[in-house]
């Protein structure tokens, strides 16, 4: 066994040990309780343990199931059958149970990604983009355009925007690096401010009543990483401005024709070349039908068209409704049609629509698997009363209330970018920043759970060993570590700008200064940053 794998282990050895005797030195709750550990230090114990694992393994899944084990244990003051009823029952079985609904969502969703790259709409809009765009800036905002509309699911966004729009970025002379920075840009990013997501989907499942939908809604203005991620984006492109190592990546594929490609003989894994016959209009038309078929099932699970207090009540509807009921129905409904539809205008057969099915659900199981986990060790967590324990601690912190949106953005960050995932970063997180504001019925802790959603974005879309990091680098055939390295510079330049956007949203809100004026501040902000840069580089080049 190698020296490090040794001293691995004894420090997990010492870990354990620490939580065991912690454990039986803090049993302190009520005597009426159900567990010796409730609203105690202790019930936040297996979500830390969880983070620690998976700082220290960069594996998720394990990290999770281990806190899910933990949180059993705690709750069964360490007796084993009662611990693994514990796991198996109010942990595993009601996580399935109470998100069957979003994984019906997310296997739908799953289909409807592989029959729209079956059917080749996107590829269409990569030729249509070759004989309309004519300058370098054009193909920038193209490409973007493309990321933009392909909001859906990132797994999706990178595994086509890339592929698609190769061509067309070549032949202006766009490095690769630029391009996966633009596929990686537009993936996380976007979904976590598109309502019709697999990401809102998931989001939804962490928030209690069913009112998922509704705070991701309230959550977007708040989202500053995501959305200064698109004002910088359209600021450098408009501004021919690159800094860092893009610069020089960038001059060289202007000056020099090397784009830094890794060419490969096939297409990236899971995107056919795409029907023949296929035209934007079959890209464009299939998404709207999602869109529109699950903003109504939305709305009508709210009761928006039955009798009741929400009819045609629109935004009381969609504060009633439940995105468990209305994202599968919707899409449901919406992956009926676009099968019509598509095999209607040919460009699909019934047996491959059959076979996009199966397909989908292979490609949603990782993220099916995370969110079952994150649910169940939310499940585990609330038996505990770590909302009530964190609820009990900040009583008397309201002043610090107004900076911890701010601190949980660069919490989020830094778990996401350690582990490499979003999801498995804010289905750990979520429910602790509801307990720490006592629920997300006030304007902080909608804040406060936005900056949660951003520093998981923002982490993913720096880390190494995010999956959409890697996907961003497939789909624009260019090296990895390259993407990585010259990705970070811009990443980090809009996660300080967030960070900073984060504590002035904080302080405004405690004097009724919302979104309507923090979100414009963080805008000027953003902007303002870059141009600070490129006069900062301009002055450095004439020196």
């Amino acid at each position: 066994m190698k020296k490090r794998q040794i001293i691995n282990l004894v420090v997990l050895a010492l870990a354990v040990i620490a939580v065991v005797v912690l454990a039986i030195t803090l049993r302190t709750a009520p005597a009426d309780a159900d567990t010796p550990y409730f609203a105690t230090f202790m019930s936040l114990v297996p979500p830390i343990i969880a983070i620690c694992l998976a700082l220290f393994t960069k594996e998720v899944f394990s990290s999770l199931f281990v806190g899910v084990l933990a949180g059993g244990l705690f709750y069964a003051d360490f007796s084993p059958v009662k611990a693994i009823d514990t796991v198996v029952n109010t942990g595993i079985i009601e996580a399935v149970s109470g998100t069957a609904g979003i994984f019906a969502f997310l296997v739908i969703l799953g289909a409807v990604v592989i029959l729209l790259n079956k059917a080749g709409g996107s590829q269409a809009f990569g030729k249509w983009a070759q004989t309309h765009v004519k300058t370098r800036v054009g193909a920038l905002l193209a490409t973007f355009a493309l990321g933009v509309l392909i909001f859906v699911d990132d797994y999706f966004n990178c595994l086509t925007v890339g592929s698609v729009m190769k061509p067309v970025c070549d032949t202006h002379k766009i490095s690769r690096a630029k391009l996966a920075y633009i596929i990686d840009a537009t993936a996380a990013p976007i979904c976590m401010i598109a309502p019709v997501s697999s990401w809102a989907a998931a989001v939804s499942e962490h928030v209690a009543n069913g009112e998922g939908l509704k705070y991701f809604i309230l959550a977007i203005p708040y989202n500053f990483y995501s959305l200064l991620t698109i004002v910088f984006l359209i600021t450098i492109t408009l501004l021919g401005f690159d800094y860092g190592k893009m610069s020089g990546v960038e001059f060289k594929a202007m000056s020099e024709g090397d784009l830094g490609a890794i060419e490969s003989e096939e297409n990236v894994e899971g995107l056919p070349a795409g029907a023949a016959g296929a035209r934007v209009f079959d890209l464009i038309v299939p998404i709207a039908v999602l869109i529109v078929s699950c903003v109504v099932a939305l709305m009508y699970v709210g009761g928006f068209f039955t009798a009741g207090d929400y009819q045609w009540d629109l935004i009381g509807a969609f504060g009633n409704t439940d995105a468990t009921v209305g994202l599968p129905l919707g899409s449901l409904v919406s992956l009926i049609v676009i099968i019509i539809y598509l095999m209607a205008r040919r460009l699909i057969s019934f047996k491959e629509s059959m076979e996009a099915i199966p397909k989908g659900f292979i490609a949603m199981v990782p993220a099916i698997l995370i969110l079952t986990l994150a649910t169940a060790l939310k499940n585990t967590t609330s038996l505990l009363g770590s909302d009530v324990f964190v609820e009990n601690l900040l009583k008397n912190a309201d002043a610090l209330k107004l900076f911890l949106p701010a601190i949980i953005f660069l919490i989020a960050c830094g778990l996401a970018f350690a582990t490499g995932t979003s999801w498995g970063t804010f289905g750990i997180l979520i429910p602790i920043v509801s307990a720490a504001f006592g629920g997300l019925g006030s304007e902080i802790a909608v804040i406060g759970m936005s900056a949660c959603l951003a520093g998981a974005v923002c982490g993913d879309h720096c880390s190494p060993i995010s999956d959409t990091t890697i996907m961003a680098s497939a789909g624009a055939q260019c090296n990895h570590v390259e993407h990585v390295s010259t990705q970070l510079p811009y990443a980090i330049t809009v996660a300080a700008v967030s960070f900073v956007s984060y504590v002035i949203a904080g302080l405004m809100q405690a004097v009724g200064l919302y979104w309507w004026l923090s979100l414009p501040i963080a805008i000027v902000l953003m902007i303002g940053t870059v141009f600070g840069i490129r006069f900062m580089a301009k002055r450095k080049a004439n020196a």
